[in-house]
């Protein structure tokens, strides 16, 4: 007895790039080669970048797709002509999750910003006038999810984007060209302002609060929106003193909760959510890093990390998980919060004015730099800058069931 195949519906052929920036990677999509119904926000387009990257994902493997089944790889970024005046691109990022099924639209990746520069120039966003045989072209960036503009300066060498090059990015195994990022403007200043709650950099109008948290206790706490809303302890408070790699956290169950329980807590104090349950929905923000002073220590891929090369360590969380080098936009809050004396971030670095540190990750090494001044006695930060590097990694058709 012969058994004929049902009829289903061929899959569809969508333009698009895998692309590196950073230490992430992602899908990226111009937003007119997707199919009319996702071109709009809402569920047809969040069902289809789930399906492309493989998730919802109960064996947590994205084994169908294109996610590489960790927070840094399971990413969706859609470009489009600039919407407001002065900038070449909009770029608007989604961040899937992989075990459950929805595509969190709350903040950046300041990571693959690195890739919007050299994607838009490949793509035709920016006037060939503008693209010098060899030079630099500053692309300028209208970061969608969140409104701020990113200045993202690509090396060309005869005409096309440079890739290749010597410049090494720790938790990127290869070299590759270097990018300069400049976020301009990067604290939420409009700020949601919520109720006891200021717009500016520091939501709750402190450096360093007192935060109470539930199952844990209360813990000092630096909470800023720079880059990315980020909740800032100091890791001896929490048990650790900086130095962990992901097995250290990422093993562990019971230290997954009490990070997410500050998680929590940090999100009701800073006004992103209004009762905890949110918070289950709104995994990419904000982020949890906790700071120590420098120590050595035996990044992942075992190269020794001298306390004498970095001003401090820090550990963020991504997704319940630990990070495994530093997201973009947290080294923005880093840069930030490190400029302003008095916080946990500045005091673990040994204090003072400072306009650039390296801080040491799971990884190695970065350095990031931010321009902070007081205007009528807020602190405001004018721009966060650090290079970064990025490549095509394959160009084509992404094929969707």
């Amino acid at each position: 007895m012969s058994h004929l195949p049902q009829s289903h519906a061929p899959q569809q052929r969508i333009p698009a790039t895998y692309m590196r920036g950073g230490t992430s990677k992602g899908v990226f999509f111009r937003l007119d080669d997707l199919p009319e119904v996702a071109r709009v926000p809402g569920p047809a387009r969040d069902a289809l970048l789930m399906r492309v990257i493989g998730s919802p994902d109960p064996y947590g493997k994205q084994t169908d797709g294109m996610g590489g089944a960790t927070s840094s790889t399971s990413k969706c970024v859609i470009i489009a002509p600039a919407s407001v005046p002065d900038h070449d691109v909009d770029y608007l990022y989604g961040q899937v999750s992989i075990d459950s099924a929805f595509v969190d639209w709350s903040g950046n990746c300041g990571n693959l910003s690195t890739a919007v520069g050299p994607f838009a120039i490949a793509n035709g966003f920016v006037p060939a006038a503008r693209i010098p045989r060899d030079g630099t072209v500053a692309v300028r960036v209208w970061q969608a999810n969140i409104g701020k503009t990113i200045i993202v300066h690509v090396p060309v060498r005869d005409g096309q984007v440079q890739e290749t090059g010597d410049f090494e990015l720790d938790g990127v195994t290869f070299p590759a060209a270097e990018i300069v990022l400049e976020f301009i403007d990067p604290s939420d200043d409009e700020g949601e302002g919520g109720e006891g709650l200021q717009p500016g950099m520091f939501p709750t109008g402190n450096l360093v609060d007192d935060l109470e948290v539930p199952g844990v206790g209360t813990l000092k706490a630096t909470m800023i929106t720079a880059g990315i809303p980020t909740v800032f302890v100091d890791a001896a408070a929490i048990g650790y003193d900086g130095t962990e790699l992901q097995p250290a956290i990422n093993d562990d169950k019971a230290a997954l909760a009490r990070l997410e329980a500050i998680r929590v807590a940090g999100a009701l104090r800073m006004g992103l959510i209004k009762a905890p349950e949110e918070a289950a929905t709104r995994q990419h923000t904000p982020k949890v890093a906790f700071v120590a002073p420098a120590k050595d220590y035996a990044a992942s891929s075992g190269k020794h990390i001298a306390a004498a090369d970095i001003d401090l360590n820090v550990r963020a969380m991504s997704m319940g998980k630990l990070h495994h080098a530093m997201m973009g936009t947290a080294s923005v809050a880093i840069a930030t919060a490190a400029a302003v004396p008095g916080t946990l971030v500045n005091l673990a670095a040994g204090g003072g004015q400072r306009d650039a540190v390296r801080f040491g990750h799971p990884s190695g090494t970065l350095r990031v730099g931010a321009a902070v001044a007081r205007v009528d006695g807020q602190w405001t930060v004018t721009k966060a800058v650090m290079s970064r590097s990025a490549r095509v990694l394959m160009e084509g058709w992404v094929r969707v069931p």
